[in-house]
């Protein structure tokens, strides 16, 4: 009986061990790929930037000195995107977020489908690619937080949830 009850133990034990090790290669793979995505764009002081928001409003990022800033690089074709698009909303109504467009759209289009999509946050139509390879960014979902003195401290590449980016906003403005 006390043989049987020590095998199992054994057994019990490799199993932890096998999903430890599992556990421990799948959290490798996760930040080698996030290595990869984030490979370049830029880390430390933002790059700064002037654009024109979709409304005409002249924006400058020194504008968001102070505060902690989302800046999210976004397209209309990207379903990841898309469903981010009511996160990215919220967290425009209650903290400071720039988003920028990388689409080859007119402005009429864009503030065309932003109406229909029914999403109302700040939008940097990027059609030339001058803010995204100011920032290297060469996928989109980004996001980009940038830290009250105008740090980036977070990158994350692929979908974020609205609960990851509150906290990383919260983070960058201590």
């Amino acid at each position: 009986m006390t043989e049987v009850t020590g095998n199992q133990g054994n057994s019990r034990k490799r199993r932890y061990i096998r999903w430890l090790l599992e556990g421990l290669v799948l959290i490798a793979i996760i930040m080698v790929v996030h290595g990869f995505q984030t490979r370049n764009i830029v880390r430390g002081p933002a790059p700064e930037f002037q654009a024109r928001l979709l409304d005409g409003t002249a924006v400058r990022l020194q504008d968001y000195r102070g505060q902690a800033l989302l800046l999210q690089f976004w397209a209309t074709w990207c379903p990841i995107c898309q469903y981010e698009q009511d996160s990215i909303d919220a967290l425009a109504r209650q903290n400071a977020v720039l988003t920028v467009a990388m689409d080859e759209m007119t402005e009429a289009e864009m503030r065309t489908w932003l109406d229909e999509q029914g999403v109302s946050y700040p939008v940097i139509l990027d059609a030339g690619g001058r803010l995204s390879g100011l920032y290297g960014v060469g996928g989109v979902p980004t996001s980009i937080i940038i830290d009250r003195v105008g740090d980036i401290r977070f990158v994350e590449v692929g979908y974020t949830t609205e609960t990851g980016l509150r906290l990383r906003l919260w983070w960058a403005s201590l």
